[in-house]
């Protein structure tokens, strides 16, 4: 009987009578062909296409026989796809495609095909015993485990179910179950199954063939990776060749050229023995095989050529930076005896200031300057040891620590490595990261040290480490003591203006494409720059505002605003750029005052003036401290408190005065935190004044810790704190006797113009600020 029906091309797939199956559809008209035939009466002929490369198969690129089917299940919840079971019903030959009027998408003419039964009831159970016969065989082989299917199968008695059934299950490929399918008769399908049977028992005699072949080899290695003998077997019956012994091969020639010694050779051949006897296909072999890349990418003893000319070293240093002589003093003399003496250690060097002093970029120079290769490793917030050492390799996705990993980019055993922001390492239950850091930092270890991942010693005795802290308080002393420190100050007001002058100007000019035709700055307008925008140890910020005035100077040329070029930046027209100064310059007073001293702070931006105010008031003998004090900083007024009272007598003051009145200590800007122990003098002289009610010179400043026998101690940061006490126009500066060879390190043009008392007792102090 002739039909008309909707119809889906599937591919791979043959769907036998009685067999159920499901399939996804994403082909626009199989969906549709779905969609109308759930309108009628759910049925649809289900046809295989012949080459499952096609997408848009024609008539002639389907096979002739198919199943008239019905659907049982459409799931939509996949995107685009739509999935359907289907129940065999009807084998059926399809005539041709046929196209309704209005409808873009083809129908099937199909002919119902009747089963031919030529067989006469012995011949039938012959058969049938036969097929059942070859399954238990093919069951018995090991490929299938699932022997209750035989109950299943001995179970059903028509020849013809028999046989859809097993080609149904049976894991033939889709040509051949076509086929069966397209049999002519019974007899013809079932000996079509039995030669195919046939032909899957005589494979798995082969399968057990090989592997009987396998087990002397695997007896003489301990039964060693059984997966990896079957896979070798395997290609030695089809005549393949393995990739990897051509890699294999290849890294033994490159081991024959690496610059390394014998134990580093010796280990890498190890692990290319094993990677050899390996395939491709195993886990381990990708691991191993990185590990290879990876020692082979190590400069063990290669070494680059480095600058050797002095002069040369001198010139580049001076070219890239303005200042910082003390790093270009100590640089020029390793360079010295590293040429006179080529055994020489390179010095492992902390450069400690605040930031935007050029720590970082003084490192890249000194690379440049002795020809080396330049690595920087960050390790600011690190916290783990692993870090460092690296990972084991049993570990999943072990890598070389940050040391290996730098030294391996460098590609030479003698760069230069920056160890940025050293001072900010951390700490956790993964280990002590400045304890790994020892070893790289001690000239006497590193030469033998151990990366967890290469398993193997690296010499690091040839590489030049410089790190950069912006304090070494928080560098653990052991640490600390295997560097050589040299301080960074903050840049004095006339060094920030050459460093503008010579680098940020025209760095940025060029940056931002523009030419000194365009732009020029004046001198007045660099300093108003430096003072009336910027408040920094560095010129980080100063650079970023020269950035800023190049911006706003293209945008004017880009809007045409520019009547005459090159546009002049001058002190008076800095406002039109930046707008108001954000900083202003603390006004000195002209007159001395009761219970008012300047004192002088160092601060992570440079250093700064600090006004220091005590009053006494009738009370009951409390001590009050106010402007956000740290818990130093309150230890060391307490201290000026009772040093003052211990010699208040002296200046006729009774002791009862104290138990009569109360002292109120108060430091501006409350909103600022301050501490530490360098205000202790300044807080003294201001009780002192307060209580004896004596004027102090409003001309001077002071900076020194107090002990409580009223002994001045030495204080740290003088350099920026002289500067800060210059910028405000003071001319007399107390300091603590024990810094007078810091003083005397100052350069003339810091000194210039201020008169530096040296003090080593409280009293001393009095007699020198008491007007």
């Amino acid at each position: 009987m002739d039909r008309i029906m909707e119809f889906v091309t599937v591919r791979g797939l043959v769907l036998m009578p009685g067999g159920t199956v499901s399939f996804d559809l994403g082909r626009e008209q199989s969906k549709q062909a779905v969609k109308r035939a759930l309108k009628q009466d759910s049925e649809i002929f289900i046809i295989c296409q012949r080459n499952i490369e096609i997408d848009q198969p024609q008539q002639e690129d389907l096979y002739n026989v198919g199943m008239i089917s019905r659907i049982v299940q459409v799931d939509t919840k996949k995107k685009d796809m739509l999935r359907i079971v289907v129940h065999g019903m009807q084998m059926a030959e399809l005539q041709e495609l046929v196209y309704p009027q209005e409808s873009r998408f083809p129908m099937a003419k199909v002919q119902e095909i009747q089963e031919v039964n030529n067989l006469t009831k012995v011949e039938e159970e012959t058969y049938r015993r036969s097929l059942l016969e070859r399954v238990e065989v093919f069951l018995e082989s090991g490929t299938e485990k699932e022997v209750r299917l035989l109950v299943h199968l001995t179970a059903i008695q028509d020849l013809s179910e028999l046989i859809f059934e097993l080609t149904q299950y049976l894991n033939f490929r889709f040509q051949d179950k076509q086929s069966i399918l397209e049999a002519k008769d019974l007899r013809s399908r079932a000996e079509l199954l039995g030669r195919l049977l046939s032909d899957e028992i005589a494979i798995s005699k082969m399968r057990l063939d090989i592997a009987n072949k396998m087990k002397t080899s695997i007896g003489e290695k301990q039964k060693r990776n059984i997966y990896r003998e079957q896979i070798r077997v395997l290609k030695q019956e089809l005549g393949e060749e393995e990739d990897q012994d051509e890699q294999a091969d290849c890294y033994e020639k490159q081991i024959e050229e690496l610059e390394a010694n014998e134990e580093v050779k010796e280990k890498i051949r190890k692990a290319v023995q094993r990677f050899r006897s390996m395939t491709s296909y195993m886990s381990e072999s990708s691991v191993l095989q990185d590990y290879i890349d990876t020692m082979l990418a190590m400069p063990w003893d290669h070494v680059s050529e480095e600058n050797t000319d002095l002069a040369k070293a001198e010139r580049i240093l001076e070219k890239d930076h303005y200042g910082l002589e003390k790093i270009k003093e100590r640089i020029v003399e390793y360079l010295a005896v590293h040429i006179y003496h080529q055994d020489s250690d390179a010095p492992i060097l902390c450069l400690v200031g605040p930031p935007g002093t050029g720590k970082t970029s003084i490192a890249k120079s000194i690379a440049r300057a002795l020809d080396r290769r330049y690595e920087r490793i960050c390790l600011g917030g690190v916290k783990d040891e692993a870090e460092i050492r690296g990972h084991r390799k049993t570990y999943v996705g072990a890598m070389p620590g940050r040391i290996a990993t730098a030294m391996r980019h460098a590609g030479t055993s003698n760069p230069v490595l920056l160890l940025d922001e050293i001072d900010k390492m951390g700490t956790d239950h993964r280990g002590d990261i400045s304890s790994a850091m020892l070893e790289v930092l001690d000239s006497a270890q590193n030469s033998q040290f151990r990366d967890h991942y290469l398993e193997t010693p690296m010499d690091l005795s040839r590489v030049l480490f410089i790190a950069t802290a912006n304090s070494v308080d928080t560098i653990p002393k052991p640490l600390l003591d295997r560097m050589e420190v040299i301080s960074v100050s903050s840049y004095l007001e006339p060094e920030k203006y050459e460093i503008a002058r010579q680098y940020l100007i025209p760095q940025q000019i060029a940056r931002h494409g523009l030419t000194k035709k365009d732009i020029s700055f004046g001198k007045g307008a660099i300093y108003a720059i430096i003072r009336g925008y910027t408040r920094e140890a560095g010129v980080r910020n100063l650079e970023r505002t020269i950035a800023k005035v190049c911006r706003k100077v293209v945008k004017q040329i880009m809007d045409e605003d520019v009547v005459k070029l090159p546009m002049k930046i001058t002190a008076k027209n800095i406002e039109m750029f930046l707008g108001c100064e954000k900083y202003n310059e603390k006004t000195l007073k002209k007159r001395s005052e009761i219970g008012l001293v300047h004192g002088l702070a160092w601060t992570s931006a440079g250093g700064d003036t600090l006004d220091i105010e005590a009053i006494v008031l009738s009370g009951t003998g409390k001590v009050t401290f106010t402007g956000n004090m740290g818990d130093v900083m309150k230890e060391s007024a307490q201290l000026a408190a009772l040093s003052v009272r211990a010699r208040a007598g002296q200046e006729g003051v009774e002791d009862s005065f104290f138990q009569e009145h109360d002292i109120h200590l108060h430091i501006p800007e409350g909103a600022v935190p301050k501490d530490g122990p360098s205000a202790g003098i300044t807080m003294a002289t201001a009780i002192y004044s307060a209580v004896t009610q004596k004027a102090v010179d409003y001309n001077l400043a002071m900076t020194g810790e107090l002990s409580l026998l009223g002994q001045v101690l030495p204080i740290g940061g003088l350099r920026e704190k002289i500067v800060a006490a210059k910028a405000r126009k003071i001319h007399k500066i107390l300091v603590p006797k024990e810094n007078q060879k810091d003083i005397e390190e100052l350069s003339e043009e810091v000194r210039e113009g201020l008169t530096i008392v040296y003090v080593s007792t409280l009293e001393e102090v009095l007699r020198e600020a008491i007007v």
